[in-house]
């Protein structure tokens, strides 16, 4: 089936909700574990729509550390230069779980008008 959508207004709309929920879609990956960013894009793009890219990735950890939402340490690697790997502080959490529970309003909202037209 055709999609009625052409790719380029398609590809614009899924850039666009990404981006709104992208900072929390990181949250929520380092709840599980602490990672560091080429982990975080690959565990992203194995999700439909969610396919990003580090140069988007990394001013946004930046950002999320400036605001304490989370830490990091270096580390060495065996198969290059030293990895910074990011983790989830406990304002980090707080903000997360903030947003799930705005998430879960805000969807049933778009549903609702959805299903109504």
């Amino acid at each position: 089936m055709h999609s009625m959508v052409p790719d380029r207004a398609r590809d614009a709309l899924l850039a666009q909700m990404r981006r709104g929920a992208l900072e929390h879609l990181i949250l929520a990956l380092l709840r599980t574990r602490e990672r560091y960013a080429p982990e975080l894009v690959e565990q992203l793009a194995t999700r439909d729509g969610m396919l990003t890219s580090e140069g988007t990735i990394y001013p946004l950890l930046s950002r999320l550390r400036r605001d304490g939402l989370v830490e990091t340490t270096w580390r060495e690697s065996a198969t290059g230069p030293p990895r910074r790997y990011y983790r989830l502080t406990a304002a980090g959490d707080h903000a997360l779980e903030q947003f799930r529970r705005e998430w879960k309003r805000f969807a049933a909202a778009v549903d609702d008008i959805l299903e109504e037209s």
